[in-house]
């Protein structure tokens, strides 16, 4: 049976789909940019654009506010009573100073914070297990020699050595689980059906400072340093009912819990250009460097067959980079009723780096602690074969039926992320492998996202309304399936679930030109 036991050591790496959660963005920021579909980055003029195109701020012609909040609901989402599939959100704040610099020139300086990643979400999946585990993929490592863990030498597994397995899940199956019957032989134990519930909650943060302007209102110019600050949970509750086995276990029990903390920071550079000096076309282009990140994490994770129950938890610091991003961008006016906008933007997130720490040390000259890190080349590796290059294609036009209203609407696609055979490989000599306490993976397909919305001018203040509905679809996968080439016992397949994360939000918007 299973028996009491805390371990607890620390590292320094991170695993290629943990770090994709954290790199990926939402359409958010301000309800006229919303509405469009983010298709604002050459007509500028919006806050939003500080972070998509910098040079969006230099269209700016007086001082400007914007406060927004609003609702984001998870559709079809299954009652979890660690989760709420409605939450408010507070989603950004804002304001841009404009001054006169010339007779057709502006300097302009904007701060803007919105939420760049909201992770409220549930995911609930089940499914049939066809004599596989969880457990019985740990035993398959410790028979093919696939345990990297320091420590283990030819097959063998030291109780004596803390996390001598391949991660913490391995490290509890082997000492409480697999070797429970006492003869010093190891065994697994074989499952007919999984259960899987996880509540994600928490978000990014984005503050950025922008200063930009104009040259005789054609050439506009805009430079951001963006802060990032990652607030993200999960609370997790797997179970398998089990094969009839000798020591009698009916059900095995995971709870796993993880928190990410940190912060991160990047530059941003655009510029718009009006290339017909009486023709209200434009066109944009805009790069963004890496987000730097430097991130703590800290899990609690359990196993209970329903009596006894095994647990373990840890924390450490990591870094990694997201890639480069590459933005092109068009507009277009017609008098003052119709604005018409289109952009593209490319980011390739195979090669995100993610960086183990090697120490630092300290400048006494300057007064500064720098640390130093090298890149984690087996964890690059695999997110180089699981992840690629994503395309985001933004749409969006606005018409006035009268100087005072305005009515928006907007499309946004975001290819797919996720190779579909990629998976979660539990096998790497990685300290992102080492230290995590969870086996499950998903593969998740292009985001579609449709928008609408209105707004409404009274003297110097704005009142806009967004509604933004967003879906994609997912394959989940409990753990990763192995196949072994000379022992077919130890076949361990999972069959992939549809999974699918279908979302509702309304974003309302305050703004005050001055």
């Amino acid at each position: 049976m299973i028996s009491l036991l805390l371990t607890g050591v620390q590292a320094m790496a991170q695993e290629t789909y943990e770090n994709a959660t954290v790199a990926t963005q939402d359409l958010n920021g301000t309800a006229r940019y919303v509405g469009m579909g983010g298709a604002l980055d050459a007509l500028g003029a919006d806050i939003s654009t500080i972070s998509s195109n910098p040079a969006g701020i230099g269209l700016f012609r007086r001082n400007h506010a914007d406060l927004s909040f609003g609702m984001v609901s998870q559709q079809d989402a299954a009652d979890y009573s660690r989760g709420n599939k409605t939450n408010m959100s507070f989603d950004q704040v804002g304001f841009v100073y404009s001054k006169r610099s010339g007779e057709r020139s502006f300097v302009n300086v904007g701060f803007n914070y919105h939420k760049s990643r909201n992770f409220d979400y549930i995911l609930s999946a089940a499914g049939g297990l066809k004599n596989a585990s969880q457990n019985k993929l740990t035993y398959a490592k410790l028979w093919n020699n696939l345990l990297y863990r320091p420590g283990f030498d030819e097959g063998t597994f030291d109780l004596d050595n803390p996390y001598s397995s391949c991660n913490q899940l391995d490290d509890i199956y082997m000492r409480n689980l697999l070797y429970a019957a006492g003869d010093g032989n190891a065994y697994f134990y074989e499952a007919n059906g999984y259960a899987f519930d996880r509540a994600q909650k928490g978000y990014v943060g984005e503050y950025d400072f922008n200063l930009s302007g104009n040259i005789n209102d054609q050439v506009y110019l805009g430079i951001t340093f963006g802060i990032y600050d990652v607030h993200y949970r999960h609370a997790t509750d797997y179970s398998e009912s089990m094969n009839s086995n000798p020591e009698n276990i009916n059900n095995l029990f995971v709870y796993d819990s993880r928190k990410i903390s940190g912060q991160g920071f990047d530059v941003k550079v655009g510029a718009i250009f009006r290339p017909i000096e009486d023709s209200p076309f434009r066109f944009g282009v805009s790069i963004a460097t890496p987000t730097f990140y430097d991130l703590k994490t800290k899990n609690y994770t359990e196993i209970s067959d329903g009596a006894y129950t095994a647990y373990a938890d840890d924390s450490y610091s990591f870094k990694f980079y997201t890639p480069w991003k590459f933005g092109l961008s068009m507009g277009h006016t017609i008098g003052n009723m119709v604005a018409i906008g289109a952009g593209y933007e490319y980011a390739d997130y195979s090669s995100m780096d993610t960086r183990v720490k090697t120490g630092g040390y300290y400048d006494y000259y300057w007064g500064v602690d720098y640390e130093d890190s090298e890149s984690d080349e087996l964890m690059n590796e695999h997110t180089k074969n699981t992840l690629k290059g994503v395309s985001t294609l933004k749409i969006g036009a606005e018409v006035k039926p009268t100087p005072e209203l305005a009515i928006r609407a907007g499309y946004n696609y975001v290819s797919p992320m996720y190779n579909k055979d990629g998976y979660k490989d539990g096998t790497i000599d990685s300290p992102g492998s080492y230290y995590s306490s969870a086996t499950d993976y998903t593969n998740w397909d292009a985001t579609n996202r449709f928008t609408c919305g209105v707004g409404y001018q009274v003297g110097k203040l704005n009142l806009d309304l967004t509604y933004q509905y967003s879906s994609t679809q997912g394959h989940f996968s409990p753990f990763m399936s192995y196949i072994d080439k000379g022992y077919s016992d130890l076949d361990n397949v999972v069959d992939e679930q549809k999974v699918d994360n279908k979302r509702h939000q309304l974003l309302f918007t305050l703004g005050y030109s001055f």
